[in-house]
């Protein structure tokens, strides 16, 4: 799993000691006789920010000068000084400059699941994905792999532009582009994927069908990413040691100019204003374009304010579990169990009864973690080691200390939230609970023993699907007025493609990897968006959300709300507006529709200045003749009010909806009000005799007195338009000051 780590590097050569690159925003310069659009015209404007020293020497020049952006942002990303970056700051036409960030990649059965099947349903209704390309920004891609097949795939669309910078006939009609923009350029070397992070993540989004697909034998059947015969276009920007964000508004930049529809990054760092935030900017110029962005929420829960990229335009997905687990049960020496995960299962393990022990009962915390280099003389024991961060590490230790096998227990922040990983050793992840039963048993004998049952696969959680305790959560700290996350989807021990063998024993190159994290879940919502957009060609990135996001699940497979880690309902900071239904968003019948521009009252409304919204959208904006409106005002699924001692405790908004279903459609006010205000909506029957035909409604949110006296922070409810074939629903957050 990477955790966040935003990390600025600076150059460390003689004469150099201060150089670092920056992230330079300017203004788009006025069209005339001597400016154009071309890219040309514009790399002469970018160069006249550059200090007069190395202006006019090309030998300097080039070095410095790291990536220039013409089709998502107005800017470059080049290599200075300080003291160089506060004289271009003097120079007519610039906005900002911020020191490259690194950012972290979001890791830590699913089609069946969803209810994607062959032949039947959306799947089919969608042509699998046939004709819409979703580009991947990621680690690379190990183009060799089944799931990158081209069988059943038709060619790529007439516009696609893109390139491929793997050797001779390895792209096809599935992977029909690879770039590499690593190391501050477009290399041209070929994007391998090192790490394995992109491979999986594109299988997820578009892998082809693959038979027998498996990770140590277990997880069994065929693999299939949410859209099989979309095309992929893999842009590599991500090394296992972070993705740069000059390399990420490049890659956005050019995925934009090559053609792509979708774009998926599982990617992020912390909260920044938008117009600082690299992802925000490149994603608002892509949606400009018309192209739907889907990004990873975060692994930074169950905190809440927790989020990564959290601007309206783009969909930020929480992560969640499926219904099957990889069972491994700790069985101790007085009989109870304790059933856990582990993707390895080893067959030849005796289930004889060991010595259990815990290091961490001398005291040590170290010893506890089970950290490199804390255990010693474990020859043939269970070792208990308390969960955190690098968890396959710790079996690492556990095993060179001797260790026969390891028992990996929950903090208590994560609850009962457990991963299948590839551990080194027999193992099992377990509870906090369970862990807290183990560490009893410890301390009621002189002899404890126990071992470990492995169970493979099993089928059929009634609880999923549930929050992952990692899962980042809201309110949103940029725009709290914008619920966020938006949706949950798949990310608990996901399998998908792998571009080497995990266990050492698989022969070819069908080689799959089970792993976790908000990465997992971001390309599930970006494939499902390429279905939504082969359906539905015409519907804006906005459409395509509003429709995940209303026909989004509240409830379990055991119709009973969805949990967290903790076993008790997740709230809606940790559900958005809820788990995706693909067959159900394909068919939503009405959708909340936003153009790029409605977008610029909001951003006024966020108190950005008229050239910092310049940045976001590469045009001259005047806040005072555009007026601002408040967050809430903006034509979003979810609401999300605040109200408290500063703010009006009334407060109107109005929502317009557009009818996609039947012509002559009629639907009614179905409302479950947050406890602690009251609501009108007006009308309570929206009546429709044309399909595109718009109706706005005026909603009305009056907090009571007593809201937040209890310490309560929030409250939630939803309202819901309902006719006899649809249920389009938008979930509403009330958050209170508790002063």
């Amino acid at each position: 799993m990477f955790y966040l780590s935003v990390a600025v590097a600076a150059e460390t050569d003689e004469g150099k000691s201060s150089m670092q690159t920056y992230i330079v925003w300017v203004k788009r310069p006025v069209q005339n006789l001597f400016f154009t659009k071309s890219h040309e015209d514009l790399e002469s404007w970018y160069q006249t920010f550059l200090p007069d020293t190395i202006a006019n020497s090309n030998e300097l020049t080039k070095p410095r000068m790291v990536h220039t952006y013409r089709n998502v942002a107005t800017g470059f990303a080049v290599k200075l000084t300080p003291e160089e970056v506060k004289a271009m700051e003097q120079k007519e036409g610039f906005v900002s400059a911020h020191p490259e960030r690194i950012l972290p990649l979001h890791t830590t059965h699913s089609p069946n699941f969803l209810g994607l099947q062959q032949g039947l349903g959306v799947w089919k209704g969608a042509n699998y994905g046939e004709g819409v390309i979703i580009g991947v920004l990621d680690t690379g891609i190990g183009p060799d792999h089944p799931s990158f097949s081209d069988e059943g795939v038709p060619p790529p669309p007439a516009k696609w532009k893109g390139k491929c910078d793997f050797n001779g006939t390895v792209c096809n009609n599935k992977l029909i582009g690879a770039r590499n923009f690593q190391s501050g350029k477009t290399t041209g070397g070929p994007p391998v994927d090192d790490e394995g992070h992109g491979t999986h993540t594109s299988s997820t989004a578009a892998g082809n069908f693959v038979e027998g697909a498996n990770a140590f034998g277990m997880a069994n059947g065929t693999a299939a990413g949410m859209a099989p015969y979309a095309h992929l276009a893999m842009y590599k920007i991500c090394s296992e040691d972070g993705c740069t964000e000059g390399d990420i508004v490049a890659a956005l930049d050019t995925a934009v100019e090559d053609g792509v529809d979708v774009l998926s990054l599982s990617l992020g760092g912390p909260s920044f204003p938008f117009y600082e935030d690299g992802i925000a900017v490149g994603a608002f110029g892509a949606i400009q374009k018309g192209i739907f962005v889907s990004c990873s929420a975060g692994n930074y829960g169950p905190s809440y304010e927790s989020l990564s990229n959290e601007a309206p335009w783009i969909l930020t997905v929480g992560a969640s579990t499926i219904d099957r687990s990889i069972r491994a049960t700790a069985l101790l020496g007085d009989h109870e169990e304790f059933d856990g995960e582990s993707l390895f299962q080893p067959k030849d393990f005796d289930s004889t009864l060991l010595p259990l022990v815990y290091p961490g009962a001398n005291g040590n915390p170290s010893s506890a973690l089970c950290s490199p280099g804390s255990l010693e003389n474990l020859e043939g024991k269970i070792v208990v080691c308390e969960g955190g961060r690098g968890r396959v590490a710790k079996g690492e230790e556990v095993k060179r200390a001797g260790g026969a096998a390891m028992i990996l227990v929950n903090q208590a922040i994560d609850g009962y939230s457990v991963l299948a990983d590839a551990h080194v050793l027999p193992a099992t992840h377990v509870s906090y609970q369970a862990g807290l039963n183990i560490k009893a048993f410890i301390n009621s004998t002189s002899t404890p023993t126990a071992t470990i049952l492995f169970k493979g696969t099993v089928i059929g959680d009634p609880l999923a699907p549930k929050v992952a305790s990692f899962s980042s959560r809201g309110p949103s700290i940029t725009s709290p007025g914008i619920l966020k996350p938006d949706i949950i989807g798949p990310g608990v021990s996901i399998l998908a493609a792998w571009p080497v063998p995990v266990d050492n024993g698989t022969e070819g190159k069908a080689t799959f990897n089970m792993i976790s994290g908000t990465s997992m879940s971001c390309p599930h919502l970006s494939g499902i968006a390429a279905l939504l957009k082969s359906s539905h060609p015409d519907w804006s990135p906005a459409a395509i959300k509003s429709a995940i996001m209303t026909t989004a699940e509240v409830e379990n497979l055991a119709g009973s709300a969805i949990v967290d880690q903790t076993l008790f309902a997740a709230d809606i900071f940790a559900l958005g507006a809820g788990h995706v239904n693909p067959s159900k968003a394909n068919d939503p019948g009405l959708i909340y529709d936003i153009q790029p521009e409605d977008y610029i009252p909001y951003l006024c409304g966020l108190n950005y200045t008229d050239e910092q919204i310049q940045v976001i959208t590469q045009q001259t904006v005047n806040c005072s003749q555009v007026g601002a409106v408040p967050e809430a005002q903006l034509n979003y699924p979810t609401f999300s009010i605040k109200t408290g001692s500063s703010e009006t405790r009334t407060q109107y908004y109005t929502r317009t909806v557009t009818n996609v279903g039947p012509a002559n459609s009629t639907y009614n006010l179905a409302l479950v009000v947050p406890p602690k205000v009251g609501m009108s909506v007006n009308p309570l029957v929206l009546t429709f005799t044309e399909v595109n035909q718009k109706i706005t409604y005026h909603v009305e949110f009056n907090a009571h007195d007593d809201a937040g006296k209890d310490g309560v922070p929030f409250a939630e409810g939803y309202l819901r338009w309902v006719s006899d074939k649809h249920s389009v629903t938008t979930r509403i957050v009330a958050t209170f000051s508790t002063q």
